[in-house]
């Protein structure tokens, strides 16, 4: 009974598909979940509740309207946080009901409890109890994802002062809050509750944010962040976070500015959950925060037959290519080759507005000497989005002076996370400017703007 073919540790996206895809293989497999149910931090902390969140802000407090009926405009005047809880555990609750289900239906073992290594091949897992037992596999996937970055100067206590897996619970709504870290949680949460009328200051020791994405593109962000009165804070580091007896939490800047808001989120990166598996006993190391080095090829570790996948091998860190590692290591574990992955896969960030891009941003086309144009749509130019009352977004295409073909989509504004897959197929298909200037579009559509950029980037093209 305590013999696998593999072990998955972690029920997140890659472990799941990891272990449904070894299963469809004919393999047994026990997958070993510390939390109470399953899902991992992405269905418990992470991407579900996240976007679940945002969605229930955008819904209660009118957002998407408020184009057409002013700014003043609200769906509920009084938003407390129970409004945001109540959808997010129905949220919750379905995405384990289908999970179970899916191990259920494909004779998955589960085992509540957390694991670490005795041997090459032997897993001990210790439940809430304390009962352990041990369990043998010829492979190991180690899928346990991350936790919040807590250093020890911030005063971190659960009522003023949060961790991004803490935020989701917040007490009560603040008036005023600080995001530390601008990467892409400290984004989303800061643009979030600025949605929700909440006044947001957000704080990056760097000059810049988000340096992966089109600079364009950040500058049209940054301008809407700026337009709707979120303070950005860049170029100076947090000297001093002090919570205050009677409420309210003060910031400390190294270059003499103070921000005091009522409650402060520190967001600032994430450590691979790996400090208690013990895996010195099978001679993988960890780097500064706890990640595991794969081979990007196979997935595994510098022990053959244990492999890592997701958050906790480090970037991109998404749910969607963590679901695809997973399934890539348990198929080279069983000796079957899956197809190569796509040269270009999407990005996605659920901020307000999202923003989404895949291929060369144009940084990177003018680094790598390729001639280029570069076509531009408004969404405010489709009647789609003048029915919608969109005053924002845009999207910028790319595509080589040479041979015509796509090189990389960038959106932000409404919908850009489900717009940019119209872009990813081209891309990967090695599709040509021609396909949007020739083909038809449903109207009236977001997706016309593919149409409005690939014209706009004919129109600048030299034509023979």
């Amino acid at each position: 009974m305590n013999e696998f073919d593999m072990i998955v540790i972690g029920s997140g996206p890659s472990g799941r598909r990891a272990a449904v895809q070894a299963a469809k293989l004919g393999k047994s497999v026990l997958v070993v979940e510390k939390g109470r149910r399953v899902g991992g931090v992405s269905v418990h902390t992470g991407t579900i509740p996240s976007k679940t969140l945002r969605e229930t802000v955008l819904n209660l407090s009118g957002w998407r309207e408020r184009g057409f009926y002013g700014r003043a405009y609200r769906v509920k005047q009084d938003i407390g946080a129970d409004d945001l809880i109540v959808r997010l555990r129905k949220t919750l609750d379905h995405e384990v009901e289908v999970l179970e289900h899916q191990f259920n239906r494909n004779a998955v073992k589960t085992a509540n409890g957390e694991a670490r290594f005795v041997g090459p091949h032997e897993i001990e897992v210790v439940a809430e109890n304390g009962e352990t037992r041990i369990f043998h596999a010829a492979h190991v996937l180690i899928a346990c994802g991350t936790r919040p970055f807590r250093p020890d100067y911030v005063p971190f206590d659960g009522t003023s002062v949060f961790d991004s897996d803490e935020i989701i619970e917040l007490p009560q709504l603040p008036r005023s809050l600080a995001v530390i870290g601008a990467g892409v949680i400290g984004v989303e949460y800061a643009t979030i509750f600025s949605a929700l009328d909440v006044s947001v200051t957000l704080i990056e020791p760097r000059d810049s944010f988000l340096d992966f994405i089109d600079k364009e593109l950040i500058d049209e962000f940054m301008h809407e962040l700026r337009d709707r009165n979120m303070r950005l804070r860049f170029g100076a580091a947090v000297t001093s976070i002090e919570a205050k007896e009677g409420g309210g939490v003060t910031t400390t800047l190294a270059d003499g500015r103070v921000v005091a808001s009522e409650m402060l989120l520190f967001a600032a990166g994430r450590v691979g959950a790996t400090d208690r598996l013990n895996l010195g006993a099978v001679g993988i190391a960890t780097d500064h925060r706890g990640r595991i080095v794969v081979d990007p090829k196979t997935l595994q570790t510098s022990a053959p037959h244990i492999y890592a996948a997701g958050d906790v091998i480090g970037f991109p860190s998404l749910a969607s290519t963590s679901m695809e590692q997973g399934r890539l290591a348990a198929c080279h574990a069983f000796g079957l080759a899956p197809p190569p992955p796509p040269e270009f896969f999407p990005y996605g960030i659920y901020s307000v507005p999202e923003i989404s891009t895949v291929g060369m941003t144009e940084e990177e086309v003018r680094k790598r000497e390729i001639p280029y144009e570069c076509g531009i749509a408004r969404f405010r130019e489709t009647s789609r989005g003048h029915i919608m009352g969109l005053n924002t977004g845009m999207m910028k295409m790319i595509f080589s002076t040479r041979s015509r073909r796509l090189l990389g989509v960038h959106i932000v504004g409404e919908g850009a996370t489900e717009l940019i897959h119209i872009g990813q197929a081209v891309l990967n298909l090695k599709g040509t400017i021609d396909y949007f200037i020739e083909n038809t579009f449903n109207y009236p559509t977001l997706a016309e703007a593919y149409k409005i950029a690939g014209l706009d980037a004919w129109n600048r093209m030299a034509r023979g």
